[in-house]
């Protein structure tokens, strides 16, 4: 009986993949918490058949050239791979995958979870109660922003993007949106949504909410500048990538008032510290990077990830290749 293909899993990543990759190839696996140091992971790589990353795993030329030239696939358990030298792979032969569609409805979800709750200020009205300052009724007590009838701007109209439309229409929102290609008249049409100039729907949206992409271009592409265009009293809302966010300039607009809140599921950099200025702020709500995180979810993801890993070791089209 031929040798079974030896691959590196750098992280526990749920049963409903991890039992097919066991099942047919013999799995070196991470199990700690924390990512693998990089000195242990270009030590770890040598001589694999496959490797299934992490967005938190940096797969350059450096780790290709460790693993060797039997490295056939590279299947990143995220829809993001900017964690990965992809011209680099290309050059040596080595595919990768990625996971899409399986997160686009959750993503959508925690966005429009953090829209509501920093719209209606939820974590500061819970400090409230839990510090024991709920005294009374008061007609101004904890005033948030209505958002039924408000203005969602979009940013970035893919997959997660047009859920957040479709979610919008719900609530009775106009919906604005900025994309590098405009949508379809009926796809337009069937999600209620306009496309609009940058500086114009940062300048007409009562929320802004991220879809896209992480690349040089988009790289603060809220930056100080895009900021002070946005109408006073907006929301931001980032589930892209933190590095679309210039943070120092964020806090800045959070601390004047210029905003009223921002919710964030990225920071750059992750994880944030505790130290962090933003963390400081009432008006700015941090979450660890859950916006796939429900069970369903994260299930479909690792089995959408161990068959990337499997068919690659198998010389075969990746199902999902970037």
């Amino acid at each position: 009986m031929p040798d079974r293909p030896r691959v590196l899993v750098t992280r526990r990543i749920p049963d409903a993949g991890l039992s097919l990759v066991s099942a047919q190839a013999e799995v070196d696996l991470w199990s700690e918490e924390l990512p693998p140091p990089r000195e242990l992971l270009l030590e770890r790589v040598r001589g694999v058949d496959g490797l299934l990353s992490l967005l938190t795993d940096r797969v350059d030329a450096e780790l290709l050239d460790a693993a060797g030239p039997g490295l056939k696939v590279v299947s990143n358990y995220a829809v993001g791979y900017d964690n990965i030298d992809v011209a680099a792979c290309r050059v040596r032969g080595v595919a990768v995958g990625n996971t899409p569609g399986v997160l686009t409805e959750t993503t959508a979800d925690l966005a429009f979870a953090l829209l509501m709750a920093v719209a209606r200020r939820i974590p500061k009205s819970y400090d409230f109660v839990r510090e024991d300052r709920w005294q009374t009724w008061g007609p101004m007590t904890l005033l948030g922003k209505d958002i039924h009838g408000a203005v969602l701007g979009i940013i970035g109209f893919g997959r997660i993007g047009r859920e957040m439309a479709r979610r919008a229409q719900g609530f009775g929102m106009r919906t604005l949106y900025f994309s590098r290609t405009q949508a379809s008249p009926q796809a337009e049409a069937e999600l209620a949504a306009t496309f609009t100039p940058l500086d114009a729907l940062l300048a007409e949206s009562d929320f802004v909410s991220l879809h896209t992409a992480l690349t040089d271009e988009t790289h603060h592409l809220i930056d100080a500048a895009a900021l002070s265009r946005m109408k006073r009293g907006a929301i931001l809302v980032n589930t892209s990538r933190g590095g679309v966010v210039d943070q120092v300039a964020l806090a800045g607009a959070l601390r004047s008032g210029d905003l009223f809140g921002a919710g964030l599921d990225v920071t750059d950099p992750e994880p944030m510290r505790a130290d962090d200025p933003l963390l400081a702020l009432p008006n700015c709500l941090v979450v660890p990077h859950i916006a796939s995180a429900s069970e369903r979810t994260r299930d479909r993801m690792a089995q959408k990830a161990a068959a990337n890993l499997l068919a690659g070791l198998r010389g075969e089209p990746l199902p999902d290749p970037v």
